[in-house]
Order: C-alpha cells, then structure tokens, then sequence
C-alpha cells in the first residue's frame, strides 16, 4: 500500500514524492527498503502495488525490478479497504489459491530474518482456514498514536512465532487508557500488516461490504483487458471509503494475531524519525542523504535533515527540528511534529500548490 501523501514529513514529503518514496533514513527510498526486505521469500513478479497517479513515475524509478502490471493505480484514495479489495481482484484473477501480505510502504522493519520468518507463519495460519492474520508489536511505552489489538487464548506457535486469537481492536487511546494497556500485558500495538488468502478476503467483502464488492466484481470482470483502467477510473471514485480494520477486521470471525519477533516502527513523523536513529552525546541527529553536516554550539536534542548537501548550524536551542529543501524550511519544536500536517493544510487552502 504506497498511495499516502506523508503530509507529517513536509517539507520533504510532496504530492508526488510522499514519504515512500524518500530516503528518510537516508539511504534508499521506504518503498525499495520494503520490497527488498522481501527478498527472497517473495519474487518481484509476486510484488503487488496499490497507488495514486502522481506517484506512478517515482515508484517506477524506485523499483524497476517490478514489471509495470504490478503497479495499480487509484484514480482517488478510498482508503485501505478499497486498496486491499482492488489488489486482491487483481491477484485472484491471476492465482486463485493466492495468499497475500498486506504491507504498508513505509515501515521500518528489522532484522529481516525475523521478518521473513513472521510471515511464513503467517501464511501457514492464513492457509489452515478462512483466517486474518495481522500483526501486534509488543508496546514499550504507553502510545496514544497507535491502534491497539487485545489478545486472546493462545491459537498456535508456527515456525516458533506466538500466535493468539484477537479479542478485540481498540482505537488510540489516550494516555491514561494506554498507560492501562501497557500495564495488562494483553495488548499490542496494531502495525497494518496482514496475511490472508485472496478467496478469504474477497468472501468476507461479499458478506460485510457489499457496495465494495459490487464494484470489485465490475472491476474482475475485465482484469487484464484494455478496458481494465477505464473501469477502475469510473468506478472507483464511488467506492466506499472505510479502512480495512472497520469494514473488515472488527467485523470478521477467525482473527488471529502474531506478535511480532523483529522491531518496528512506522516513522509517522520527524519526531519519530529522530526516535529511531543514532544521537551523538548531545542527544543530536541528522540525516543528509547526500552529505553535509550539522554545527551546534551549546544546543542539544536538535534534528536537522537534508536531501542535498547542506550545512546547518543551530546555536542555543534545545529539541527542534531542522529540515531544508530546495524551496522550503521548517524549524519546529521536536514535540509539535505532529502539527506540521497544519502547514500542508494551510498551503492547500491559499492554493499554493508549488509546496505540495
């Protein structure tokens, strides 16, 4: 799934160069991380991506390696249900005993041993039965920007990853509800990848979104024909927009989760970002994918990010957030990242679509 648009990553993250397809840990684009991390469980001709127009080009230069078949295009974001049944019609048309893997394009994930492993468990519990698999990463703080899974009885140990039977999904809490999460044991954080047969997800959208799977079936009728994108255009824009977790997830008997043997993050923001990657004994951090360096004089906790070669200097200032462009500059409080989405917002609304 890579059709977001990372509005919490502006100014590096644009309209038609999102988040996935930025080297924000600074080596190679999120979406080339996470199609290699696959390697070699799943071939790049297996390599399915569900995206929007404006990113067509920059995912075709991301990942070459992929034929251009596999790249699906929305003509408009109807949200993950939506993505999820447009890949699914697509494969199932193609292999009617498909199973799939459902990934966001812009985790990060690790070691890949571990990951690989997690999904050949996944798989084996997905193909017993008419089960959805998803995955939980044991909290270790009490977030509030996290979906949580509640875990059940014990269902299986497959290829020794811990697999339970789900209880109940719970939204993001706030901080006193998720401190109360933490504290139970019984909850994982909701990281958005699932594993299912093609044939499961399909009948559980005949059963539980029946508009969406008129449409989907249109959309089958024609898969591999000339008038395949036609179809998805006219159609798409009345598809009903509701995320996979809702329209399905809650919804469905036979969830299963597995708790995740690697470490995760999804890099939602800059914050996160300087989360995850090394500090020096100030507590700074930086990330100039194509060189450059950070000068600081009496100030710490400062994360400074750059896709050209640049040189930034922050003097006498705690905990910000530095990040230039070839035509933008933002300097932040590192506890506001969450609020830098209000400029994309403000931009939109003064129709200043140069900065999208």
């Amino acid at each position: 799934m890579a059709g977001g648009s990372g509005t919490r990553f502006w100014p590096e993250s644009r309209t038609a160069r999102p988040k996935q397809l930025l080297p924000i840990m600074g080596s190679k684009a999120m979406l080339a991380e996470t199609v290699e991390r696959l390697d070699p469980l799943i071939p790049s001709e297996r390599i399915w991506i569900v995206t929007n127009a404006a990113q067509v080009d920059g995912i075709r230069a991301c990942c070459p390696e992929l034929p251009d078949a596999n790249i699906l295009v929305e003509p408009c974001a109807r949200n993950t249900s939506a993505c999820v049944g447009l890949a699914a019609t697509v494969i199932h048309a193609g292999d009617n005993n498909a199973t799939m893997v459902i990934l966001p394009a812009d985790h990060v994930i690790g070691p890949r041993s571990e990951f690989l492993r997690s999904l050949q468990a996944g798989a084996e519990v997905a193909e017993s039965g008419a089960n959805f698999v998803t995955y939980g990463i044991v909290p270790d703080y009490p977030a509030t920007g996290y979906g949580y899974i509640k875990r059940a009885d014990k269902h299986s140990e497959p290829h020794g990853v811990e697999c339970y039977n789900v209880d109940s999904f719970k939204e993001k809490p706030d901080h006193d509800t998720a401190e109360k999460f933490l504290a139970s044991g019984d909850y994982l954080w909701n990281s958005g990848i699932f594993v299912w047969t093609s044939s499961t997800i399909l009948d559980a959208i005949a059963q539980h979104m029946p508009d969406l799977d008129a449409g989907l079936q249109k959309i089958a009728a024609v898969v591999g024909s000339d008038s395949y994108q036609t179809v998805v255009d006219d159609l798409y824009p009345s598809l009903p927009a509701e995320p996979i977790d809702i329209g399905i997830m809650e919804r469905v008997d036979g969830v299963q989760v597995l708790s995740a043997p690697y470490n995760w993050s999804d890099i939602g923001s800059w914050k996160a970002l300087y989360d995850e990657i090394d500090h020096d004994d100030d507590g700074n951090a930086l990330v100039f994918a194509n060189g450059g360096k950070l000068l600081t004089h009496d100030a710490k906790g400062i994360l400074a990010y750059s896709s050209s070669k640049q040189c930034i200097a922050v003097l006498g200032l705690d905990d910000l957030i530095v990040v230039h462009t070839k035509d933008a500059v933002l300097v932040a409080p590192r506890n506001r990242s969450e609020d830098v989405k209000k400029f994309v917002e403000q931009l939109r609304a003064d129709e200043q679509n140069d900065l999208l």
